[in-house]
C-alpha cells in the first residue's frame, strides 16, 4: 500500500454538467443517526433462523429505515442465558421482487465478508414470512452506528482493497444471482467477458459509448479484473462501527464488474461521498484503469443506473434532465455525428408534425367557418323564390 501523503496525491477531476451543479448541493453534516421506534413483530420463521440453535426471542423494536421494507432490532436469548442483537429486514408484498431483493442482499454480504471480514454485517439467512408468497426477510449481525456516511480514509481504504483482492470465481463479469438496486433488478445473473454486456440507456450511449469506454479496459494488452462491488455505494449505506471504529458497508447488491462502477454514485453533489478525500484516499491505492483519459467519460457512464434509478423511485426527482445532459456530453465526446444526425432527424421528425398539425388545425378551422355560414344564414340572405 502507498505511503504517499494523501495530498500530494491528484484526484483524476469528474467533472459535472451545468444543469446538475445547479440543483444539488452537498450537505455538509452527517446523516441522522438511525433511531428506535416501536415494537416489531417477530414471525416464526425468523426466530427459527437464529443463528444459534436453542435462541429464543426476548423483544424487538423498529430499528432504522429503508425504502422498501421495515426494518428492526432483533434482541434473542442464547442457550447459555447470554442476550445477542441481530438486524432485521422485512420486505413486504413484492413477492418475487422481494425474494430477489433478500437472497441477493444475502449472497452479496456472505460474497463480501469471505474477501473482506468485518467490511459487512455477517450474514445469517434470509427466508419467507410464515406461509406468506409475497413477504421476505433477511438476518443479519447488527452492528451499533457511529455516524454516517464513514470517513474518507476508512471507507475508500477498505473499499479499494476489496475491489483489490477479490477474484471472480469465473474469471468473468456477473454474479451467481441476480441482485437488485432497489427494486431494479440487475441483470447480473450470468457470466460475461465483456462489460458491455450491460445494456444501460439510450440508443447512441448503448451503440456508441458504452464499447468505446468499456472495450479500451481490455484490448491492446489490457487485463480487465472484474471486482466484487458493492453496487449501490453511497451515503446511507456506509458508516463507522461504534465498537470497533472501522468503517463498514450494507444494503449490497454485489457483482463482479468494474471497480469505477461503484465510485459512479460519488459525482453527485447530493452525496457526501462526492467530496474529494474519498476519491483521493481510493486512488492512493487503485489507480485509473487504462487508458486513464477516459476516466473521467467512464465515471459518467458509471453514474448513469444511479441516476436513472433516482428518477424512477424518488418522489420529486431532479435526475432526468441530468441523465439526459450526460448521455448527450458522452455523445458529443465519442459520436458527434451520429448524434448531431439524429438530433436533425428529429428535427425533421417534429417540423413535418407541426405542419401536419398546422394543416389540421386550418382544416378544422375551414370546416367550422362553412358550417356556420350555414347556421347563420338569415331569410334576407335567401334568393326569393317565385310565388306559384
Amino acid at each position: 500500500m502507498s505511503t504517499e501523503p494523501i495530498d500530494t496525491v491528484e484526484p483524476i477531476r469528474i467533472g459535472i454538467g451545468r444543469t446538475q451543479a445547479e440543483i444539488e448541493q452537498t450537505p455538509t453534516g452527517p446523516l441522522p443517526h438511525p433511531v428506535v421506534q416501536g415494537p416489531f413483530e417477530v414471525d416464526e420463521n425468523v426466530v427459527k433462523a437464529f443463528p444459534v440453535p436453542g435462541s429464543t426471542l426476548v423483544d424487538a423494536v423498529g430499528y432504522g429505515q429503508s425504502l422498501w421494507g421495515n426494518t428492526a432490532k432483533v434482541i434473542a436469548r442464547l442457550p447459555d442465558g447470554s442476550l445477542e442483537n441481530y438486524f432485521l429486514k422485512v420486505v413486504p408484498s413484492l413477492g418475487r421482487i422481494g425474494k430477489q431483493m433478500c437472497e441477493g442482499e444475502f449472497e452479496s454480504l456472505k460474497a463480501i465478508d469471505a474477501v473482506s471480514p468485518g467490511f459487512v454485517p455477517k450474514p445469517y439467512a434470509w427466508g419467507k414470512i410464515g406461509k406468506d408468497e409475497e413477504t421476505y426477510f433477511l438476518l443479519v449481525e447488527y452492528r451499533e452506528i457511529e455516524r454516517q456516511p464513514a470517513e474518507p480514509e476508512a471507507l475508500a481504504t477498505k473499499l479499494a482493497d476489496l475491489h483489490k483482492r477479490s477474484v471472480s470465481p469465473t474469471g468473468k463479469l456477473g454474479f451467481h444471482v441476480a441482485t437488485c438496486h432497489a427494486k431494479i433488478v440487475q441483470a447480473v445473473d450470468q457470466w460475461d467477458d465483456s462489460w458491455c454486456a450491460f445494456d444501460i440507456a439510450a440508443k447512441l450511449t448503448l451503440e456508441k459509448v458504452v464499447p468505446r469506454l468499456l472495450l479500451p479496459l481490455q484490448s491492446d494488452g489490457r487485463v480487465h479484473k472484474p471486482c466484487l462491488l458493492h453496487g449501490d455505494c453511497w451515503d446511507g449505506n456506509t458508516a463507522m462501527d461504534e465498537r470497533s471504529g472501522e468503517a463498514f458497508i450494507f444494503d449490497v447488491c454485489s457483482f463482479y464488474g468494474h471497480n469505477g462502477y461503484d465510485m459512479g454514485n460519488w459525482r453527485a453533489p447530493r452525496l457526501r461521498l462526492s467530496r474529494a478525500p474519498y476519491i483521493k484516499m481510493y486512488q492512493r491505492i487503485l489507480k485509473a484503469s487504462e487508458p486513464k483519459e477516459d476516466w473521467g467519460a467512464q465515471s459518467i457512464l458509471d453514474s448513469l443506473p444511479y441516476n436513472i434509478g433516482n428518477t424512477i423511485y424518488i418522489i420529486g426527482s431532479t435526475q432526468r434532465q441530468v441523465v439526459y445532459g450526460d448521455m448527450t456530453t458522452l455523445c458529443k465526446m465519442f459520436c458527434p455525428e451520429d448524434l448531431r444526425r439524429e438530433m436533425e432527424l428529429l428535427g425533421e421528425r417534429r417540423a413535418a408534425e407541426e405542419r401536419a398539425a398546422a394543416a389540421l388545425e386550418k382544416d378544422e378551422v375551414s370546416d367550422s367557418e362553412l358550417q356556420g355560414d350555414g347556421k347563420n344564414e338569415t331569410d334576407e340572405e335567401r334568393p326569393e323564390q317565385e310565388e306559384g
